[in-house]
């Protein structure tokens, strides 16, 4: 185990630690030829986590992944996710096999309930352990939860509960505060969705000189912090080939103190508890 591979509660580890996000994929039908090319790669680039819901384009980013790992089913850690209105003991199963039948598999990897809803969270565990006991999933997490919630979860005998999925980048830390460390302290990884902010990083000023001084794309330099953060799981996603082959670099990076100083100084850590914020 390389010592950036993250482990999951149950021991399995995540290698290497960075997957591809698929939001917003799948939806265009000029781009799927390249959008199943570029997820294609990045499986040879061993970025074997791919990261979907039943919400992203109702569906269509599951049949394109699904497309896309055609053939390589038994490489890919697969991961979907729920709309909170299905999380219930009564439609939870039918959601997944909808989930199976457009991504062409037997089982997920991993299942998330995509944030909070009406359903009770207890209902939710059980409704998860049940189609972990069925072998329609072998695990299962969530996302978008702060840290009352995840204390509810755990309270509800939520123990089974592998990762929490959140929108955390260099300009949304405020799950440094007490969201992240709670987590740490049960051995729960965080899943970093948006890593990039959904581009808005790139043209930081101050952020793209810092990456071009290092001979680094911003996007790289973006990745490679989030790598170093114990416990941490970016999903960025990728639109080109050249895309998941730049993001793939990040793994070969490691920042000197300097250069962590510096983008403290760019985007602070938080001074107090925030509220979880969501995109």
């Amino acid at each position: 185990m390389n010592e950036r591979d993250v482990r999951l509660p149950d021991g399995e580890a995540i290698t290497p630690p960075l997957g591809q996000g698929t939001w917003m994929m799948g939806e265009d039908p000029s781009r799927r030829a390249e959008e199943i090319a570029t997820l294609r790669r990045g499986l040879d680039l061993g970025l074997t986590l791919i990261d979907t819901a039943e919400m992203y384009g109702d569906g269509a980013s599951e049949e394109m992944v699904g497309e896309a790992i055609r053939g390589r089913r038994e490489e890919v850690f697969l991961v979907s996710k729920a709309y909170p209105q299905n999380a219930s003991e009564a439609r939870l199963p039918d959601a997944c096999r909808r989930s199976l039948r457009r991504l062409g598999t037997d089982r997920l990897d991993l299942y998330l309930l995509h944030w909070r809803g009406n359903v009770p969270l207890g209902e939710t565990v059980v409704a998860m352990e049940r189609l972990k006991r069925d072998g329609l999933i072998r695990n299962w997490g969530v996302s978008n939860l702060d840290t009352d919630d995840m204390e509810e979860l755990s309270a509800a005998d939520g123990f089974g509960c592998q990762t929490n999925q959140v929108l955390y980048n260099l300009t949304r830390r405020g799950v440094e505060w007490n969201l992240l460390p709670w987590m740490s302290s049960r051995g729960i990884p965080a899943m970093a969705y948006s890593p990039i902010e959904q581009g808005r990083l790139l043209s930081h000023p101050e952020f793209a000189l810092l990456a071009e001084g290092l001979s680094l794309s911003p996007a790289r330099l973006a990745l490679a912090w989030l790598l170093e953060r114990p416990g941490v799981i970016p999903i960025p996603k990728a639109g080109s080939v050249a895309h998941v082959e730049d993001n793939a670099g990040a793994l070969d990076v490691r920042l000197d103190e300097e250069t962590r100083t510096f983008l403290d100084k760019l985007f602070p850590p938080p001074t107090h508890r925030t509220p979880l914020e969501m995109i």
